[in-house]
């Protein structure tokens, strides 16, 4: 059974001088560069996910943006699937269920932003849906968050969003695990 390759949401809004910056972001991108080439050297199936915001006061994602746009060095080639989000779960209100059955793909490799809203919501969706789920923790980004006045750095967030996927959702592998081992099996 062929992997396919899940990236979700890299997108120019996430890096520096956007409108979200991530923590990270640069060396999760790269990550998912590398995991891209691993996957179309293979042949292997790869699906683009872009996050469009739709809510009226949205301040990134804005359609018809640059910061909308994905991260060029990840430019999807036009044989590739690219399916159009407007809620964190790549699932919600899209296409993606119907693609992955309309050509028996039933093992993911995921990776993206937010660790902590997007990869978080697709992974637990993507599980309870019946997919098998690689989750690549090097190859994802996030943020520091406030709650209750108490900030949380952002490698926390990613060590605790990680973490809780793990075992029950996904196993979460780096991308060198993934490229060097039986994991790519």
């Amino acid at each position: 059974m062929k992997p396919t390759l899940l990236i979700v949401d890299i997108q120019n809004d996430y890096f520096t001088g956007g409108k979200m910056e991530l923590t990270g972001m640069d060396a999760a991108c790269e990550n998912a560069s590398k995991l891209l080439s691993w996957f179309r050297g293979k042949n292997h199936p790869v699906v683009f996910i872009q996050h469009l915001a739709t809510k009226p006061n949205a301040t990134f994602f804005i359609p018809g943006t640059s910061g909308a746009e994905i991260h060029q060095s990840i430019m999807p080639f036009s044989n590739e699937t690219v399916i159009i989000k407007h809620f964190p779960n790549s699932f919600r209100g899209t296409s993606l269920q119907q693609f992955l059955q309309q050509y028996g793909l039933n093992e993911l490799v995921i990776c993206g932003a937010m660790t902590h809203m997007c990869i978080d919501t697709t992974t637990r969706a993507a599980a309870d849906l019946g997919y098998s789920c690689k989750l690549i923790a090097d190859a994802c980004a996030t943020r520091d968050l406030v709650f209750d006045g108490k900030k949380v750095q952002a490698d926390q967030v990613q060590t605790a969003y990680l973490a809780a996927l793990n075992g029950s959702f996904a196993q979460v592998i780096s991308t060198e695990q993934f490229l060097s081992s039986d994991f790519n099996k």
